[in-house]
């Protein structure tokens, strides 16, 4: 557990503070704390230090026993809330090994501290639970941050300090459960495991086992687990406050491991297929954060749950299934099944919301294409919608959190390749534009009146290469942020 406090004085012997530059000299920025700049600068420049993001340069302190400078880029009046979360992110990594740093970034407003205590709390992560004899050897991240500010006594400025306490253990289940090798997450631990947090958390949890989903006619969810020892399972989580504003439905992909079934993937790269649940974990850990900071909305979350696996058992190639409801789909690529298990889902989650006095808004979260990586790089999830207003809604929740979004279109003219012979649809079309294909599929199981976002984070939700910012190798949170921030957004409006 992260614990984040607001101080006037430095109170830690690792102190944090920027390091930018402009066009023709470096300067330190080190916010509501004191330090002896022109020494420092003189050995900085000797270093050959930049200030770009990212740089991170450590030097023994006078007053403390260690001074690091975090690269911030250019230098700015007003620093945008990501560069600052961003760098004091960059940091945190860079001290593992040590319990405590104070964070003297440069700021004017509970927004900026926020943003510095998210950055940092989320930059002190690590993932250690299968290491074996070399665990004796690996030292701890960060567990106590301390932000240097004027507004410390301010009441905003510790609700921001508690928020991102939140926001870093709740990214912190999602990164452990993407982290978590499918040999030891199947369908059924997960909810296991959710149930226990929900229980922590005030959130109901309904798990709806395979004996259940047969009978129940959930055609998705079961042709794409049935060729899996490990069966699947539908896990349903509510957080229903009193007198809540909205009522948001999220369904989150999770797929527990990803061989692509009878469509089977190249052994290069599989063992990455362990993070196609990435959106199950954001949809389910973004209720309880939700739930923790006690906002006025109503949220049910949704994890279809299945091992897409290789068997005699396995749905093949142009078996035809039945979605919730009633509707067919034609299985052409085993490997298009997250749609096939959102689409079960989402129908649910209408019904369910429809009961309970109608949604505001519908939005699913799945690691859905390799197209979407094509599109749009590593960094940068798509959003689809049949509702501009909700998208853009969505996506100022989304620039506010720091999470990178981009609005894509549904074109209606890739439609009809989803047309099938012989059954309602077909889960695979045209191959060029495959992201908005599969977002036209999604599309189908929608009533139009209510409002919906397709979130595919196929790139940005596991990181293969190297550290960024706050972002550490391995699972990265994406999506949860946004959520909550959409939720937090909603819950202010009177």
């Amino acid at each position: 557990m992260i614990k984040v406090k607001l101080t006037t004085k430095v109170d830690s012997d690792v102190l944090v503070v920027g390091l930018g530059s402009t066009s023709k000299k470096l300067q330190i920025e080190s916010g509501a704390a004191q330090v002896d700049a022109t020494s420092l600068l003189a050995t900085l420049t000797a270093m050959g230090a930049t200030g770009n993001a990212d740089e991170v340069i450590k030097l023994p302190g006078k007053n403390t026993k260690l001074i690091v400078f975090t690269g911030l880029g250019k230098i700015e009046s007003n620093y945008d809330p990501e560069v600052l979360r961003r760098a004091a992110g960059a940091a945190a990594r860079e001290l593992i090994g040590n319990k405590s740093a104070a964070f003297a970034l440069p700021h004017k407003s509970v927004t900026e501290i926020a943003a510095i205590a998210e950055g940092a709390s989320l930059g002190s992560y690590s993932f250690t639970q299968f290491l074996g004899n070399s665990k004796k050897d690996q030292k701890d991240p960060l567990t106590q941050i301390s932000v240097v500010t004027k507004f410390a006594d301010t009441a905003q400025a510790k609700a921001a300090a508690r928020r991102a306490e939140i926001i870093a253990e709740q990214t912190f289940l999602v990164r452990d459960l993407i982290n978590t090798p499918p040999s030891h997450l199947t369908p059924d631990s997960f909810c296991n495991t959710m149930k226990k947090y929900g229980s922590k958390f005030g959130v109901k949890v309904e798990i709806i086992n395979d004996a259940a989903l047969r009978k129940g006619g959930y055609g998705g969810i079961i042709g794409v687990g049935q060729g899996s020892a490990n069966p699947p399972r539908l896990l349903h989580v509510t957080y229903n406050p009193v007198k809540a504003k909205k009522r948001f439905a999220f369904v989150g992909k999770g797929i527990t491991f990803d061989t692509g079934g009878l469509a089977l993937k190249p052994a290069a790269g599989m063992e990455a297929m362990k993070a196609d649940m990435s959106g199950a974990a954001a949809v389910i850990a973004s209720v309880f954060a939700i739930a923790q900071l006690k906002l006025s909305i109503a949220v049910d979350g949704w994890a279809p749950l299945a091992e897409n696996m290789v068997s005699d058992t396995a749905t093949r190639p142009s078996d035809v299934i039945t979605i919730y409801g009633g509707k067919t789909v034609e299985v052409l690529n085993p490997d298009a099944e997250g749609r096939l298990v959102l689409a079960d889902a989402l129908i649910k989650a209408a019904e369910v919301g429809k009961k309970a006095g109608g949604l505001d808004g519908i939005i699913d979260v799945a690691t859905l294409t390799g197209a979407q990586v094509v599109a749009l790089g590593s960094r940068t999830s798509a959003v689809m919608t049949n509702n501009e207003v909700f998208s853009n809604q969505f996506l100022a929740a989304a620039s506010l959190s720091g999470e990178a979004f981009w609005p894509m279109p549904l074109p209606i003219e890739l439609r009809a390749s989803l047309d099938s012979p012989i059954a309602d649809l077909a889960n695979i079309g045209d191959r060029m534009g495959g992201m908005l294909v599969a977002g036209l599929f999604l599309k189908e199981f929608i009533d139009p009146q209510t409002p919906w976002l397709h979130l595919d984070i196929a790139g940005p939700a596991f990181n293969e290469k190297t550290a960024h910012g706050y972002t550490p190798v391995g699972g990265t949170g994406i999506a949860l942020r946004s959520l909550v921030q959409l939720a937090e957004l909603a819950s202010s409006q009177s």
